[in-house]
């Protein structure tokens, strides 16, 4: 008897399972509209049992956040060790080969230091700069000067070299109060003698109002290569010998050597006036380089 009982059941619940798996997606939807409802109605109610849910499940989520998060800084510590041995290789090889520069600074100077005593060479003067500010660029197809706020009352004299950057840029030509005014390279009037730095070949820097200057009076078999850095002979009592003027960077018959000035001379906004204690720093008011 107990086997026909249990077939009945099933026979009757069977119905019943298939009219539940047919109307339970309407089922559904309509607790999902029944629950938006009394979110709607009893927003308080609604807002306070899933905070409570939240609360409740926090332990559990952060429990499961926790190793997550400690494999991620693990990982990230590896990452920071590698990067930082690599670094620290780096640092050690650059260390090394620091070392070595100065160890040969170091035999150098000695070494000059003797030779200076051996020849009773005169010490150098001191350099005494200002640095200063430009505030203008009254330049045009004529001229090419920069006006800086720094005058005779800072201590600022007719002569003084104008640096900026990588080198020398110009000179100061008018010395006001507050103010003064500085030729560049580039300008029509400006004449710096100067020197190539490989062949030692002597030249005359001219600037003609373009971008770039070019040299002068150079021997016509001379071995000038583009990249040829140009600096400062000394000649003329104007700027002691060395100081970086520019870059070689085109050499031909009709346009002749040309250099490029190390700065940008269109982009200086802060400059240093330097006294190099030259008696050529005090010249007349003409603002030609001669």
């Amino acid at each position: 008897m107990k086997p026909r009982s249990s077939g009945s059941v099933v026979r009757l619940a069977a119905p019943l399972r298939a009219l539940a798996q047919r109307f339970s997606f309407l089922l559904l939807v309509l607790a999902s509209i029944a629950l938006m409802m009394v979110g709607k109605i009893e927003s308080l109610s609604v807002d306070t049992a899933r905070a409570r849910v939240t609360d409740a499940f926090s332990p559990i989520l952060d429990a499961i956040s926790r190793p997550a998060a400690t494999a991620a800084r693990v990982i990230e510590s590896v990452v920071e060790v590698e990067n930082a041995f690599d670094e620290n290789q780096r640092l050690k090889a650059e260390n090394a080969r620091l070392l070595q520069w100065k160890q040969a600074a170091l035999r150098l100077e000695s070494e000059n230091a003797s030779l200076r005593t051996l020849l009773r060479v005169t010490p150098e003067p001191s350099v005494n700069f200002i640095t200063a500010r430009v505030i203008a660029t009254p330049g045009s197809s004529f001229v090419r000067t920069l006006v800086v706020t720094a005058g005779r009352r800072d201590g600022v004299k007719k002569g003084q070299a104008a640096l900026a950057g990588a080198g020398l840029i110009g000179r100061v030509i008018e010395v006001g109060e507050w103010s003064s005014r500085v030729l560049l390279l580039t300008d029509i009037n400006a004449r710096v003698p100067v020197i190539l730095e490989s062949s030692r070949q002597r030249a005359v820097l001219a600037g003609d109002n373009s971008d770039q200057a070019k040299l002068l009076y150079l021997p016509p078999e001379s071995p000038v290569q583009v990249g040829e850095r140009i600096v400062t002979s000394g000649h003329g009592g104007l700027f002691p010998p060395g100081l970086a003027v520019g870059v070689v960077t085109s050499v031909s018959e009709r346009g002749g050597v040309r250099v490029l000035p190390n700065t940008d001379l269109s982009r200086v906004e802060h400059l240093r006036l330097v006294d190099f204690g030259l008696p050529g720093t005090e010249f007349d008011s003409s603002p030609e380089w001669k």
